[in-house]
């Protein structure tokens, strides 16, 4: 088995789960953010990344949210990506059985996370999902969360004969670039939203899962879009982009909230979808107030991507 060659590029939004007072999913508000997905001309749609909390699903609730999604998909046309993960790898290969007869462009797996695995282990469990795809490209996705961080000589190694044809990862240290480009030309790499110029300007970059789009999936598109014809200027708004992340967002990763409160901070602060800012327990969420103090912010100093 090889990996697929069909390469997934661009600007990628994600569902983000809107939960009710009771931890219930309210699936109105979702179907409501997937139309606003659709219609904003994203690149595509992804679900069950750690913006849709994955973790905290039922199967039930699994393929409910799969099957809104691949609905609106195709009946638009709209490239979509499921996430099949689960931290139990018996349950994320069933996720991708069950996935299969809904034609995503590509599943998105990790590796499984009680326990840190070994480079030859994780390729035995993506060996494993590349069978159950039954030809559907898979995408690694190994955030800096993970209990095993790959580099990219070590994802090169996992990946190798599998359905894997692309991996969002977390961008190391100095050399970081040189060390991706040596090992993973055969894989479309997906860094973090805000690093996308960078990684374009690098060569190694294929696209983001983005947290950009979190913000504002009309103005990541948008930027997206430029980096093709002005990438000079989209170096510029990353800088700007980086000093908002930096500045504003990441102080509540300092306080102890999950990279899911700070997604559905950004949806927030964007405004663009009334997903709100709970996540389902026991992870705490943010204080919807601080989204609308922080919104003329990001205005300020990201006009580019906040004006619609």
């Amino acid at each position: 088995m090889t990996a697929a060659s069909t390469r997934i590029s661009g600007n990628w939004a994600s569902l983000l789960l809107p939960i009710n007072s009771d931890d219930s999913i309210d699936y109105a508000q979702l179907g409501d953010a997937m139309d606003v997905l659709v219609a904003a001309g994203v690149d595509g749609i992804y679900s069950n990344g750690t913006a849709s909390e994955f973790y905290t699903q039922s199967e039930a609730e699994f393929d409910k949210i799969q099957e809104m999604l691949a609905n609106r998909c195709t009946a638009a046309g709209q490239p979509f990506i499921i996430g099949a993960c689960h931290t139990d790898a018996r349950q994320s290969l069933e996720r991708v059985r069950r996935a299969v007869g809904l034609k995503p462009l590509a599943m998105q797996v990790i590796l499984p996370d009680w326990w840190p695995v070994g480079v030859d282990e994780a390729r035995d469990f993506l060996m494993q999902a590349s069978e159950a795809a039954a030809g559907i490209p898979l995408i690694l996705y190994n955030p800096p969360h993970a209990k095993r961080v790959l580099t990219p000589a070590e994802i090169a190694e996992a990946t190798h004969g599998t359905a894997v044809s692309a991996t969002k990862l977390t961008l190391g240290g100095e050399g970081w670039y040189e060390e991706a480009r040596q090992h993973l030309s055969h894989l479309g790499v997906f860094v973090p939203g805000h690093h996308l110029a960078t990684g374009m300007r690098e060569g190694v970059a294929a696209g983001a899962f983005s947290n950009v789009a979190c913000l504002s999936p009309i103005g990541a598109q948008r930027w997206t879009e430029m980096m093709k014809t002005d990438l000079a200027t989209a170096l510029d708004i990353e800088t700007r982009i980086k000093g908002f992340v930096m500045g504003h967002i990441l102080p509540f990763a300092e306080q102890g909230f999950s990279n899911a409160a700070l997604d559905k901070l950004l949806a927030a602060i964007g405004g663009w979808a009334d997903v709100g800012t709970r996540l389902r327990g026991p992870y705490r969420s943010i204080d919807p107030d601080a989204a609308t103090a922080l919104r003329a912010i990001a205005h300020q100093m990201i006009p580019e991507i906040m004006t619609p």
